[in-house]
Order: structure tokens, then sequence, then C-alpha cells
């Protein structure tokens, strides 16, 4: 399903380009060689070298995150799928070494309390929360995205419902990642809610007295569109409802201020921006106001305020431990600890400075070098409707993306017609960008 204008300030590839972001300020180029580009010559290319290759090393030698390339293990490939899963951060490998050999191979079941496995969920959630603009205490990290999402709208629910039984609607996002909309309507017949697809930007128009929770995205996968968290939350509230946003496209990636903007429950994964590693563990938000009456749907062992009693009978723990359900998945987990440390000196302001910089270059160099009509974005021009992803619609695009992928040029299709390129800042270059849109300009006009 495609919401509502999901189209509507998509960048013509034919006319206006759109404003350029303020690059980083110029610093000293850190030591290193930059983003690595394959070894692809003009002659391959079919495209002559342009001013716009200049322009990107000059970008580059001004980029104050270009050092952080340098933490993770990349080749000559141009990784443009960061969306989907992030790159291994270096330091992860020699972690889960320790991990391995030391803390399960030596120390075995002591390593709960003194290698700190049992509190290892609130602690690396601190460290998520900290991305997302959430204070110590409130993010969780444990089980899939799918799950938190469960945990997080039918907790909403009840907590709506006491407020007042006629609260028996579910909105939730039409154009969701489609597991949102699987666990919303599970959650509504489990609660005895009807649920009520509406446009992402609807919802503040469509919510109203018999709202529960609004379950909208923060950033939609296909397209790249930003919507407005700050605007949304603050209409939900207005009509006693509450709302939970999924972070997975947006975490990592731009300023996102659960605290700040009163946001009630959100949910993400940590494998894409995040760099956790293929199916590392989500987490879950549950602001501070909120935790007392947080009532899981899901109350595990995990989460009883006396675990080791082994009572018959729960006891929800304080704050967000009631998040947690079952025993910990502690390797991945640690992993994702290990690739969190590459954000402890950057701040999340920078990430989304280049972000925005790297998106808008990439979309100039797409007008200058595809052949005209080939392509269109979905992806809004607006930087304040922008996530860190361009979405291209291509009449061929599976062919196209093969051929890119065989390039050494890693974006995504989604069907029927999307080319998904995904910008990690951390790691993506302004040479790889421009080689990108070279390489893809190449491939639309042979096909």
């Amino acid at each position: 399903m495609t919401g509502a204008g999901a189209e509507s300030a998509g960048v013509e590839l034919t006319g206006t380009r759109p404003a350029p972001a303020e690059s980083a300020p110029a610093e000293s180029a850190p030591a290193g060689t930059g983003a690595a580009e394959p070894g692809l010559t003009e002659d391959e290319t079919g495209l002559p070298p342009a001013a716009l290759t200049d322009e990107a090393a000059r970008l580059d030698a001004a980029d104050r995150l270009r050092a952080k390339r340098d933490a993770f293990t990349l080749d000559d490939v141009i990784y443009l799928d960061g969306n989907s899963l992030g790159a291994l951060p270096r330091a992860v490998p020699p972690r889960l070494a320790e991990v391995v050999a030391r803390e399960w191979g030596q120390l075995r079941i002591r390593s709960w309390e003194e290698s700190g496995w049992w509190t290892a969920p609130e602690r690396i959630g601190d460290r998520v929360g900290r991305l997302v603009g959430a204070a110590p205490g409130q993010v969780v990290v444990g089980d899939s995205t799918s799950v938190n999402v469960f945990k997080a709208v039918v907790a909403a629910v009840r907590m709506a419902q006491e407020r007042g039984a006629h609260r028996d609607q579910i909105l939730v996002d039409e154009a969701t990642f489609p597991t949102d909309g699987y666990i919303a309507e599970s959650a509504a017949r489990m609660t005895g809610c009807t649920l009520r697809p509406v446009a992402a930007g609807d919802v503040p128009s469509a919510v109203g007295s018999r709202t529960a929770v609004a379950l909208v995205n923060h950033v939609d996968y296909r397209t790249g569109r930003l919507h407005d968290l700050p605007g949304t939350t603050a209409a939900v509230h207005a009509a006693g409802a509450l709302v939970v946003w999924d972070l997975c496209h947006s975490a990592g990636a731009l300023p996102v201020g659960l605290d700040a903007h009163g946001v009630d429950l959100a949910v993400g994964c940590t494998y894409k921006y995040l760099n956790g590693g293929p199916g590392a563990p989500a987490y879950l938000y549950v602001a501070r106001a909120h935790q007392p009456g947080f009532d899981s749907p899901l109350p595990g062992w995990n989460s009883h305020a006396d675990p080791f009693g082994m009572a018959s009978a729960y006891t929800p723990a304080d704050g967000a431990v009631r998040g947690r359900v079952g025993t910990p998945d502690i390797l991945s987990m640690l992993a994702l600890e290990a690739a969190l440390e590459v954000w402890d000196d950057v701040t999340i302001e920078d990430v989304r400075a280049k972000s925005l910089a790297l998106t808008d270059f990439f979309l100039r160099c797409v007008e200058d070098y595809a052949p005209a009509g080939r392509v269109r974005s979905l992806t809004p021009a607006a930087h304040t409707e922008r996530g860190s992803q361009v979405a291209l619609r291509c009449a061929d695009a599976g062919e196209v993306m093969a051929e890119l992928v065989r390039r050494g040029v890693v974006g995504d299709f989604r069907r029927p017609d999307v080319l998904r390129f995904g910008f990690t800042p951390l790691y993506t270059g302004f040479a790889e960008v421009e080689r990108a849109a070279r390489v893809l300009a190449a491939v639309l006009k042979e096909g």
C-alpha cells in the first residue's frame, strides 16, 4: 500500500535540483584515503569526467566524519545498502572472540554477574537511547522489532482503555513495513479493537475520541519520506490517545528526540544504521511517565520484580526492565554493544548534516548523468521530509539493480519498480556517491 501523497514531493530529475545541504564545517583532512572506489575506468562507465568528481573530492576533504570509515570492515564495493544491513565495525570480531573464549569458555555461568550479562539489555539500551534522544532508564534492548511492536501496541491499548473504555481503534500507517501491519492487526483482534489504516501524514486529522493508539513509521522504508514526529505526537496526545513510533529507518541516521517531543513508546532495530549485525536485537522505549502503567502482553521471567524467586504469580519489575521477556541473546547483544562504540565521539547532528549532503549530492549526480526520463525520485526534496535514503522509480528496476551489484554498486530492489540506495554517513563518502551515480547512468543508458 502507498500512503496518500507519497510521491508528491519527489524530485523530478529533469529540472531544478534540490538545494544542497550545508556540509559539515571544514577541518584538516584526517589521515587515510577516505572512500575507496571500485576498479572501473572511464570507458566502462561510458561517461566522461565531470566537475562533480572534483566537487566530491572537496566534500570528502572537508568531511568531519571521514575518519570513521576506518572503523569498519569495507572493500572496493560501493555499499549503499546500510539501510538494510550496516557494515561490520572492526571492534566487533575481537570483542566476540573475547566473549566466546573467556566469558563463555572460562567463566561460564559466572559471567551473568561478573561479565555484566544480566544487565546488558538496560546498559546497551541506554547507549541506544542517547542516539534517539532518550534519557537513561527508558530503553531496553532485546527481542525482535516485531515482538517489540506487539508489546508496545498492546500495552498502549491497555493504558488508553484505562482512560476510557470507548477507545477501541488502532490507527496504523497504511504504507507501513508489513510486519508492523500484521502485528497491529493481531493486536487489534486480541484487544477488541478495530484497525484503521491511514496515510502517515493523515494521522493528525484521523485521530479521534475512539483512538487508543497510532502506530507510525518515522521514515517510510520504500520512499525514504520522513514523517512529522513532533506534530503527529502532539496531535495524537491532543485527542487523548498514545503513539508508538517505529524508528527502524531513522535511528542512527537523524535526530529523533523521543523525550523532547513527548513520545509514549517507540521500537526499532539495530542492524541498519546502528550496525549491530544480522539479526541483532531490537529495542523498546517506554517513556518514564508510562513505565508504572506499562502492562506487557508478554510477562516473561526476565521482567519479574524477583526473577530468581521463581514465584508462580507475576509481579512486574520497575522501570524499563518491564520490557524484557526471556533470557537475553548475549552473543548478538554484546556484538551490538561493541558496534555502538563507533558512536562514542559522534554527534547525531553531524550525522544528519552529512546524510542530507550525501543524498542531495547523489540526486544532483543522477540528474546530471542519467538519461532523461529513465528514473524518477520518490524521495522528497525537502530536507524536513527526507530520511537517509534515495528511492528511484525505474521500470526495469530489478534488472538494473542486479547489474549494479555485478558492477560493484550495492543498493537494493523493492518490487515492483524501486531502486533503493541507503547513505550511511559514518562510512559513505562523496566520491563513492558520485561514482555510484555514474555507474547507474551507464547501466541505464545501456538498458
